[in-house]
Order: structure tokens, then C-alpha cells, then sequence
């Protein structure tokens, strides 16, 4: 298991070989191929760490790691080959045991849900995370700035989705104060985090936000706890994986203390199926990890890649792993070869072992070994029988893994989620009070123009009536008015006597000179049709 220097990994030629653990912040990999023994390399380790006090962290991709919170049992199938190992490399302390472990699950359904805030991940990292341009990160930066300015907490993806919004409504007046701020860049932005909710980060962005110090824990007999997350689904969501592992890694850089080279590390990290986490990474995420990598080491935390080929792992974070233990690789294609050829040139020479021959014919359990030495050297490559683990080689029961979680230390201090008041829910009832303010100043509008229409209709209307009133008077006024009545008598006699006049031309023109009585006849029948038109 462990002793008060080093964890015990197993023999080569009989002579143990041990992790040092004062050099175990060093970072270390295990690489080999599927079915070689890897996962029980990472077993072994994690109960040295344990039983040396150190608190451990682990992704378990595959399911089968939670058995860490099991002791193995003498009827499984692997128990012969365990016994048989143990008596091999003389490993007289071998016995199954179960480890203090603590389950999590970013999505809640394996264990206790991990989640952080938006304000806790940051602008730049999430800027890095969802491979922003510089510009717009500044708009995001920009976002994360006018929150913190007014008093708005951006815990969750919904909060910084409308904060976003928020801050392109006010582009106009943000741009004369940061810069220039294009509703194009936030869209980007939204975008972007579309995609990255689609992957199921509204599981990780929220409340109550873990305390990164639940990782670093003892139980009653000083042995660390085992932190295991279930892992199988989150994989599907390379870039949620990202963040999670910026975010945690980032986390325990800022809150540990430097503590340069501790007799033990505080925290030891292993990532199982690493290349998964590095395919398809953008540029800027791989630079992050590969900073996070170097640097987090002097917090007194180790970090350990757990991978099929030592290739995954990108150039600039191998180079700081400098504990190494090498399973079986196979050289069936050029590619195979190539890895063969580079895993070999990466361990230090031993005149009694041809690496690159012996790494295509180790076999199950066994492994080529180099660790950093007391003096921070790498020691020769040997070739290594790793010991038998005492944890279960499998995964836990629904019911087991039920069991775990409602009687670890953590309860359920995180399993209910949390919806505090926060930028969305402040800037939607904002806007809301808007639009009611807005529409009751419509609606006193509204009325204040019925009320105007009503008031000149009711003038035309008097108006109107004015008109009537005083046409009517004047008519009647001038009927009864005895200049009318004057006016009219003399017209009626000037109309009689004109037409009498009329008549008696008209009828001695007709009649000519016939007589008196002809002329008479003719006038009156003349005064008759005139006085019929006067009258008329």
C-alpha cells in the first residue's frame, strides 16, 4: 500500500518500486492499451494515496471505479489472480479493503451534483472555453463588468444569456464607455453558449456552487477521501468535461496556498480516458490546461492521465508528467509503431531493458515504471509487476452506490438546487415594469385624445347649432319686419301697374286699331298670364 515515503506499485527482479510521495506533485501518466491493466494501475495508486492520507479525485468514464468504495471480494473471478500476485511480489500487507469514497455526478442521477457559478468560472476562462476571438472576449468581459457595476449576479447560463442581451439593448451608450460593442459579437457569444447548453452545462452552471475544499477530506482513520464522478455521460459533452476541469483545477490554483514540494500532496487528480478530454479541444483550452498543469503543481497538487496511447496527450502537458508507468501497446499499423517508438524515447534508459521490444510484449498487469527520485530525477525504466488492488475490480450496485451517497459526509448539502434572485430574473422584471409603464402611458394617451376628440366634436356641434339658431332668427326677423312687408306691397303694385302698361301695348300691337273693345280683351288676357308669372 504506502509507507511513510512512498506508495508501493510492485516488484521488478524482486526489488519493490515505489511512488515517492514527495514527488508525486510531479504529475504522472498511465498509458497502455485497452485490456492491459490500466485501471488497475489507477486503483493501486489511489488506495497508496488514500492510505497515505492523500484525498483523491477521480473521473471515472467507464463506471467501473466507484467498486473503489468496495472491498474486493474472495469470490470474484479476479481473486486467484490477485492472490497469486500478491505472493509473487511478496506483498504480505495485501488484503481487500474499502476506501472512503464521496460520488459525484455533474448531472445529479450517479451522485451529488457538482455545479459552479457563471461569476466563479469568469470571463476568460470562459472565454477560452467557448473559443472566443479577442474581441469578443471584450464584449464578454464587458458583460461580467456592468453586472458587477449594478448589482447583478450572473450564477447561471440563463443569467448571462440576459445580461448579454441587456448589454446589446445598450450598445449605444456601453460603446462610449468600453468600446465598441456589436450586437454581431454578442450574437456570437449566444451562440456559442447555445451549443454549450445543448451539452447539458445549465447542470453545471447554477446553486449552491461546490466548495472546492469537499475534495480535500480525512475520514476518522486519516485515510483521504475518494471523490469519484460519474463520468460515462459527461464524456459525451467534451467541451461541459473542459470546463468542469478548467474550472475545478483553476479553483484549487487559486484557494490552495503555494507550498512548493510537500513531504505529501494535498490533492491528487486522475483523469481516466484523457485523450477524450483533449480531441477536438480548441487551442485555447489546450493552452489553459497545459498552464494550469505547470503551474498548480506548487499548490501541492498532483494531476495523473489515464490513457491508451501517450500520444493523446498533447505535446506541452506530457512534458510535465514526470511519473510514468507504461502497459502493453501494439504495433499492428504505423501509427501503433510511432507510439511504440515515442513512449520508448520518453522513459530513461536502463541497459537492462529494451523498451521499445519490451512495451509490445508486456503482459496483463504488468508494466513498464519510471518516478521521480528523491533528488527529482526520473529512475531507470523497469519492468514491473504491479501489485494486486484491494478495492472491488468492477463497478458498484444502483442500490450500493445508493447507500453511498445518502451516508457520505457531504449529505445533501448540494443535491437541492438553489434559484436565488439574480440578473435574469432582475432584468426581466425591469423590462416588464417597462412595458406596463409604457403601456399605461399609451393607455393616458389614448384617453387624453378621446377626451380631445369628444370636446371638439361637442364645439362643432354647438357650433353648428349656433348657426342654425341664428339662421333661423334672422329668417324669422325678416318676415315680420314691416320694411319687409313695405318692400313687398311695392313690389306687387309696381308689378301691377307694369303689366297693365305691358298689356295695353301688347294688345293695340295684337289688336291694332279695332276698336276699344279689342283692345280691352287683349290687355286683360296679357294681365292675366303676366300677374300669373308675378305671382308666381
Amino acid at each position: 500500500m504506502a509507507g511513510e515515503t512512498g506508495i508501493f506499485v510492485g516488484t521488478a527482479g524482486g526489488a519493490r518500486q515505489e511512488l515517492v510521495l514527495r514527488r508525486a506533485n510531479r504529475h504522472g501518466l498511465i498509458a497502455g492499451a485497452t485490456g492491459t491493466g490500466k485501471t488497475v494501475t489507477l486503483q493501486v495508486l489511489a488506495e497508496g494515496f488514500s492510505a497515505a492520507g492523500v484525498p483523491v479525485f477521480v473521473s471515472d468514464v467507464k463506471g467501473d471505479l466507484s467498486g473503489l468504495g468496495m472491498a474486493g471480494s474472495p469470490t470474484a473471478k479476479t481473486h486467484d489472480i490477485f492472490a497469486r500476485r500478491a505472493q509473487e511480489i511478496g506483498d504480505a500487507e495485501w488484503r481487500y479493503d474499502a476506501l472512503p469514497v464521496q460520488l459525484w455526478d455533474l448531472f445529479g442521477e450517479k451522485g451529488h451534483p457538482i455545479r459552479a457559478t457563471v461569476s466563479e468560472m469568469g470571463p476568460l476562462l470562459l472565454a477560452r472555453l467557448l473559443d472566443l476571438n479577442e474581441t469578443q472576449e471584450g464584449v464578454l468581459t464587458v458583460a461580467f463588468h456592468v453586472a458587477d457595476e449594478e448589482g447583478l449576479l450572473l450564477l447561471d447560463l440563463d443569467d448571462l444569456q440576459a445580461m448579454l442581451a441587456h448589454c446589446a439593448e445598450r450598445a449605444a451608450e456601453l460603446s462610449t464607455k468600453f468600446g465598441n460593442i456589436t450586437k454581431a459579437s454578442v450574437g456570437t457569444i449566444q451562440r456559442q453558449l447555445l451549443q454549450l447548453r445543448t451539452q447539458g452545462a445549465e447542470h453545471f452552471f447554477g446553486e449552491p456552487a461546490l466548495d472546492i475544499s469537499e475534495f480535500i477530506r480525512t475520514d476518522e482513520r486519516g485515510r483521504g477521501v475518494v471523490n469519484i464522478l460519474a463520468a460515462d455521460k459527461l464524456m459525451a459533452s467534451p467541451r461541459l468535461y473542459g470546463s468542469f476541469l478548467l474550472w475545478m483545477l483553476s479553483e484549487l490554483f487559486e484557494t490552495l496556498p503555494e507550498i512548493g514540494d510537500p513531504d505529501k500532496p494535498k490533492l491528487v487528480f486522475f483523469f481516466d480516458e484523457a485523450h477524450l478530454l483533449f480531441d477536438g479541444a480548441p487551442e485555447a483550452l489546450l493552452q489553459k490546461i497545459e498552464q494550469v498543469v505547470r503551474l498548480i503543481r506548487s499548490k501541492g497538487v498532483g494531476v495523473y492521465f489515464v490513457t491508451q496511447n501517450p500520444i493523446d496527450i498533447p505535446e506541452d502537458v506530457a512534458g510535465q508528467l514526470g511519473n510514468r508507468v507504461q502497459h502493453a501497446l501494439r504495433a499492428f499499423t504505423p501509427k501503433d509503431a510511432k507510439a511504440v517508438r515515442s513512449a520508448a524515447e520518453t522513459f530513461r534508459a536502463n541497459p537492462d531493458v529494451d523498451v521499445a521490444t519490451a512495451i509490445t510484449e508486456l503482459k496483463v498487469g504488468e508494466a513498464l515504471v519510471s518516478v521521480l527520485q528523491e533528488d527529482g530525477s526520473p529512475s531507470p525504466v523497469e519492468r514491473t509487476l504491479i501489485r494486486a488492488p484491494g478495492t472491488r475490480v468492477g463497478p458498484l450496485t444502483p442500490d450500493e452506490r445508493a447507500t453511498l451517497v445518502a451516508t457520505d459526509a457531504v449529505g445533501e448539502k448540494y443535491d437541492a438546487v438553489i434559484d436565488r434572485e439574480s440578473a435574469e430574473e432582475i432584468l426581466k422584471a425591469k423590462a416588464d415594469e417597462a412595458v406596463a409603464a409604457a403601456a399605461e402611458a399609451q393607455a393616458e394617451s389614448e384617453a387624453d385624445k378621446a377626451e380631445a376628440a369628444r370636446l371638439k366634436e361637442e364645439a362643432r356641434l354647438a357650433k353648428e347649432a349656433e348657426r342654425t339658431r341664428l339662421a333661423t332668427e334672422r329668417a324669422q326677423a325678416t318676415a315680420t319686419s314691416p320694411w319687409t312687408k313695405a318692400a313687398t306691397s311695392a313690389g306687387r303694385a309696381a308689378a301691377s301697374s307694369l303689366g297693365r302698361q305691358v298689356a295695353n301695348e301688347v294688345g293695340r300691337e295684337i289688336f291694332g286699331g279695332r276698336g276699344r273693345r279689342s283692345q280691352g280683351i287683349g290687355a286683360q288676357l296679357v294681365r292675366g298670364i303676366l300677374g300669373g308669372l308675378f305671382r308666381g
